[in-house]
Parts: C-alpha cells; structure tokens; sequence
C-alpha cells in the first residue's frame, strides 16, 4: 500500500512540475511511465439527438429528444470521451455548441496534465455555452485519468462504496401513466417526482397508490405564491417527500428565503444554482443546491462547487440532464461526497452509445475503468 503510495506522490509531484508527458507502459494498479512529447491535443465531435423512452414534461415544457454534442480528446494516441447535453431551457444547440468548439484552439496544448490551464482558457473563449465547454472538461478528465489509469473518484480521494441511491425521474403526466411510470420503476428505492404544472395533488396521489418509498419533488419553478407554497411543504411532508427543488422562479430569492425559513421540508436550488460563484448569493436563501455538469461546465467546476457548498453546510444534490452514460458516469465520479443522487438520466433514453456506472437495487455503482470510467458500446 505504503510503494502505491508513493508512486501516486511521484506521478502528482511530476504533474504539478508542468512536466511535458507522453506515450506510457503501464500495468493494472500501476501508475503510468512517460517520455516527453511535442503534441498537441485533438479536438473532434459530433451532434447527436437522445430519444427519450416517454415523452418528458416538466412544469415549463415537454419534449422527446436531447440534442447533444458528442466530443473525444484525443492525445498521443489515447482518446478522452465527453458530451453536452443541450435541454431547451440551456439556451444551447447543435448550432451554438459547434460554433463554440469550432473556436477553439487546443492543439496549442501539449500537455493534458495542465488542466487549469486549459480548462481556464476553453472557459474565457466565449461566455455562456456551459453544456459545450462540459463536454470539453469531461473528455479532458477522461483522457487524463486514462494516462493516470485510475478512475476520478479514485484520484479524488473519494470511497466508491460511498455512493449514495439514485433517484428516478417521473414526468408530468396524467394518473394512468404517471401509475405506469411508476411500474416500471419499481427497482429504484427513492424516486423523484416532477410537479408545477397544476396537478401536484394528482401526481403525488398516482405515485402513491403504487408505491410507499421515500420522494423528492422538482417543482422547476412553477409555483407563484408563498404561501399557498408552504401549505403544498407541509402536505408533502406527510406524503413522504424527502426534499423539494427550485419551488419558485430562479430570481424570485425573497419568496424562496421566506419559504426555507418556515419549511419542514429542505428547498434546494435548481435552476438558481449554475456557477461556483452563485453559492454566495444563495446561502441561507436556499437550504442546499443540486450541482449539474452541463450547468457549471463539468467536472471540475463541479468538483469546487460541492466542496464549497459542503463547507457551507448547504446540502448537497448531484443531478444530471437526459444525457447518455458519458454525462452519467462522469457526474457519479462526485457522487461519494453527496447527500442526494439524481443520476437516471441515461435511463431515460432509447439510444445510449457507452456503458459505465450502473445502478443496482437503486443505489450508484462506479465502474473501476480509469477515466470517467465508460466504454463505447456504439
């Protein structure tokens, strides 16, 4: 234990140093050897439409597909895999991710150890486009984690054996279906529960007359008015709600403090919640955050994000879009460190192109392949 040790000190001291690294010889458990190299980093992608298995409706909009944008970093031979998955609320597209990535310029880069470095420049290229510069950051931690040949959580320092359950997402739907939906669910051991579009009670009530696990409800900021909000808390509450999401329009901060203050339940921000920096403005108004890698631009702003809010006592979610297991398994490399899990998005489509975590009996399986810890299977 002591010799791994020691050589993970090696290879992180040789890391800090900037020093140029290459092609390697490497063997199971064993950190990598490199010789220096003078190329750069290649950049390629390519749109994809997600197919959703149910049409999935939340309290502003409905939809059947995700556009996303597929990327693979590729260095000395090895390729890093990542993905944006683009809802329409993001404000990105096929168009907007392409005219971003075509901007950039990575092949300036000869060595993928200096991720701040790059990450800080593919973050000032343009503002916005979170999701596209997500994609960027995911292939850049899969790619080193594969020079390393260690999964993240693991370079992190974090216990697989600590992640926690996963929800399962239930759209707004009509009774019948919403029953359905519910059927098909019955592996996971929590399930997240979509309301705001006028019909909690009926969604609630559905879910209900299948199953008494615990729920978690996502209102994506569909109610208006506080107090009739406080009194939909506390009928929740005794419904066996765990925690709500975003009840209140992202801006609208003084009915939101207002309704933390006197719930019994905790209010986590959703929406509100994008940029490491917005922790400041949203402590005390929120009782914690849900932390999504196409929101914050990836891995490793996701990584500060969580560990500030934990330094905050704010509770913490690690939530994800309709993405396939690339997003997935990335976003569960934080997963250990977390109170909550919203990690199904994978789940949710017909045309998934990697393998990677899974989750068995409801809880989050980390996949001990270095990286972000896929394959492609497509």
């Amino acid at each position: 234990m002591e010799t791994n040790r020691r050589s993970f000190l090696g290879a992180s001291a040789l890391m800090a140093g900037g020093a140029l690294l290459t092609s390697f010889d490497c063997e199971p458990g064993k950190m990598p050897a490199y010789r220096a190299s003078g190329k750069g980093l290649k950049l390629t992608w390519k749109p994809y439409d997600l197919q959703l298995r149910h049409t999935f409706t939340i309290a502003s909009n409905s939809r059947k597909t995700t556009a996303v944008v597929l990327t693979q970093l590729e260095w000395e031979g090895v390729i890093g895999y990542g993905e944006g998955s683009m809802p329409p609320y993001l404000g990105e597209s096929h168009e907007t991710a392409q005219k971003f990535l075509s901007a950039l310029k990575l092949d300036q880069f000869r060595d993928p150890f200096r991720m701040e470095e790059i990450l800080d420049y593919v973050d000032q290229i343009m503002p916005g486009n979170c999701a596209a510069k997500a994609s960027v950051d995911i292939a850049l931690h899969d790619l080193v984690g594969k020079l390393l040949n260690q999964p993240w959580h693991r370079i992190w320092g974090y216990s697989k054996e600590n992640t926690p359950l996963s929800t399962f997402t239930i759209g707004i739907d009509k009774g019948p279906e919403v029953v359905a939906k519910t059927k098909e669910a019955s592996a996971f051991k929590i399930l997240k529960v979509k309301i705001g579009g006028g019909n909690d009670e009926e969604m609630i009530n559905s879910v209900r007359s299948v199953t008494q696990i615990p729920l978690c409800v996502d209102v994506n900021q569909g109610w208006k008015e506080r107090q009739e909000a406080l009194d939909k808390v506390h009928w929740l509450k005794e419904q066996g709600i765990v925690f709500i999401e975003q009840p209140f329009d992202k801006h609208n901060l003084e009915d939101t403090a207002w309704l933390t203050q006197h719930s019994p339940l905790p209010i986590l921000a959703d929406e509100a919640m994008q940029r490491v920096g917005d922790l400041k403005k949203l402590q005390g108004v929120y009782s914690g955050i849900n932390c999504k890698l196409m929101k914050c631009t990836g891995m490793r702003e996701a990584h500060k994000i969580l560990e500030t809010a934990r330094s905050l006592n704010m509770k913490t979610l690690m939530g994800c879009m309709t993405e396939t297991s690339c997003g997935t398994s990335a976003a569960a490399q934080l997963s250990p460190i977390v109170d909550w899990a919203d990690l199904d998005g994978n789940l949710l489509i017909s045309n998934d192109l990697y393998e990677g975590m899974k989750i068995v009996e409801g809880k989050i399986v980390l996949s001990d392949l270095p990286g972000i810890g896929i394959r492609s299977i497509g």
